[in-house]
């Protein structure tokens, strides 16, 4: 049953993406050469969102709906390692034009070219975890 839900919150999530235009080539184009604010407001909103949902977790002690706590462990120090992260990330997500979430939603709406992109995306993800043990984190 609770696979269902999730199946229902991914489809409204995909719908909220398509509608708002986040999932768009144009938009995300406009974005990295800051020429609309559109993007920025749309990522923006969803930090801010992500910062109180966090810190209400934090100082309620919410439960997860299996009923355990919800524990967030500190994340580890190294400003080098998010900078290089981010870097990689932005420019993939320049390049394929859509971050790992907006590739299903264009799929979904009949962009069919998405499929390269995605498939390119599996076998990253692959040879990452191939590599990982190898990598300093």
């Amino acid at each position: 049953m609770r696979s269902i839900i999730y199946l229902g919150i991914g489809i409204f999530f995909g719908i909220v993406l398509f509608k708002s235009e986040a999932a768009s080539w144009f938009r995300i184009y406009e974005m990295f050469q800051f020429a609309s604010f559109h993007m920025y407001g749309i990522i923006g909103s969803a930090v801010g969102l992500g910062i109180i949902v966090i810190q209400l977790i934090k100082k309620y002690k919410m439960k997860s709906f299996y009923g355990e706590h919800i524990t967030i462990d500190p994340k580890n120090k190294g400003l080098s390692r998010y900078i290089l992260g981010g870097i990689i990330f932005g420019l993939g997500w320049a390049l394929a034009g859509a971050c790992p979430g907006p590739m299903f939603v264009l799929l979904g709406s009949g962009y069919m070219p998405i499929i390269i992109v995605i498939l390119a995306s599996v076998l990253g993800t692959f040879l990452y975890g191939l590599v990982k043990d190898k990598l300093p984190h």
